[in-house]
């Protein structure tokens, strides 16, 4: 399997992975919003590393609308 393919199974560091791939445009066109999707998708299963980022986010808004407290329980999540 190739990681988008890890990631679509549930992976939640294949999702990592790709969040951040997303977000710096790294072997893909740079996409705020698909780091999101990818981001979420591992937070929700308990990465602390995609919840921080999750968190960074919502708090420099990109990706989403700007949003500190949204922000800080992502933050909250990874700590």
């Amino acid at each position: 399997l190739n990681i988008e393919g890890m990631a679509e199974a549930g992976d939640k560091y294949a999702c990592v992975c790709l969040g951040y791939m997303y977000d710096d445009g790294n072997g893909v066109n740079q996409n705020h919003s698909k780091a999101k999707e990818w981001f979420r998708k591992a937070a929700e299963q308990g990465d602390v590393d995609a919840q921080f980022n999750l968190g960074e986010m919502y708090f420099l808004g990109r990706g989403v609308n700007r949003n500190f407290s949204t922000a800080v329980e992502w933050y909250r999540k990874a700590a």
